[in-house]
């Protein structure tokens, strides 16, 4: 019997720990899904794409066992912010947030078998005014170089929102209420101690 009740298609540091948190034995699966929007989707639709196919991709290499797959996308006025390509990318990418109010999304999908389920949290995201010059310095930090949207919530770039409405969890790349509904439809369980 496998010590495992769930195969996580992701390499984020992020996603381990929030589902090590809420108690799920897993194993991790390396996948290599293509993510380019395409033309007509919308940034729901393509954040759902992208996390059905991580999980569809995870299943078929893993040990049959269910299968997660996740993807976070940052949108703001209906672009979708991805991981900057260099600083100015990103320096135009932190001039569009100062201030503003952006979404969060998280798609999370489990396929086991021929069943797939997916759900979306979306969470806004208030950034205060950010002077140019913490904008440069963030950038030379290096944390922004791999983070949709340029910053990440638990770390440096905290200090850049001002509050959020909807899931902390979820900002950081896993919302762990809607997880736990999708283990549970999945017979996942969750709260298992390690042995």
């Amino acid at each position: 019997m496998s010590s495992y009740d769930l195969c996580l298609a992701s390499q984020s540091p992020r996603r381990r720990e929030l589902l090590t948190q809420i108690g799920v034995r897993y194993k991790v699966v390396q996948v290599d899904v293509e993510e380019i929007r395409q033309p007509a989707e919308s940034p729901i639709e393509y954040v759902q794409r992208l996390a059905r196919d991580k999980s569809h991709a995870g299943f078929q290499v893993g040990d049959g066992l269910p299968t997660l797959g996740a993807d976070t996308i940052v949108e703001y006025r209906g672009k979708v912010l991805e991981k900057p390509e260099n600083k100015s990318d990103f320096m135009a990418m932190f001039q569009l947030l100062s201030g503003q109010c952006h979404q969060v999304h998280t798609a999370i999908c489990i396929t086991h078998n021929n069943a797939a389920q997916v759900k979306v949290n979306s969470t806004d995201v208030y950034f205060r005014p950010i002077e140019q010059v913490e904008i440069e310095e963030y950038w030379q930090t290096g944390e922004p170089k791999d983070k949709a949207g340029g910053y990440g919530i638990q770390g440096l770039g905290g200090i850049f929102v001002d509050r959020i409405v909807g899931s902390y969890s979820s900002v950081v790349g896993l919302p762990i209420t809607e997880t736990a509904i999708l283990l549970k439809e999945f017979n996942v369980p969750i709260w298992q101690h390690e042995s």
